[in-house]
């Protein structure tokens, strides 16, 4: 397992930009990716993102393609996601996870941040 800690979320208006972090303390992350993942009100938790944290291959949803760019800077155990074009149906509570092998699921989460997009 690892901490992850989250921070960046807020308030923004349609249209608007945030940038959210995604730090790993404790140890150097050498897993095998990282991802955010999003819940908003009386939906499920859906992942949106993920990157392959050695080779920095990337996977979006469809919603957030051309919108949302996630990256990583492993110097810093650190993994972003920079939101932009932002929509009032991006609101909800954003969630990092990271997943230590290819087999078995996202297994360490962070505590989550809100982002709530007013239109």
């Amino acid at each position: 397992q690892v901490q992850l800690v989250e921070s960046g979320g807020g308030l923004v208006q349609a249209g608007g930009s945030l940038r959210l972090s995604c730090a790993a303390s404790g140890r150097t992350f050498n897993g095998y990716a990282m991802g955010w993942f999003r819940q908003a009100p009386g939906k499920e938790r859906e992942l949106i993102a993920r990157v392959m944290w050695s080779s920095g291959l990337t996977y979006y949803v469809d919603s957030v393609k051309g919108r949302f760019t996630i990256s990583r800077v492993i110097a810093k155990n650190t993994m972003y996601l920079q939101m932009n074009s932002l929509k009032p149906e991006d609101t909800a509570v954003y969630y990092c996870a990271a997943k230590m092998a290819v087999r078995g699921d996202f297994g360490s989460w962070g505590q989550g941040t809100q982002v709530t997009v007013s239109s």
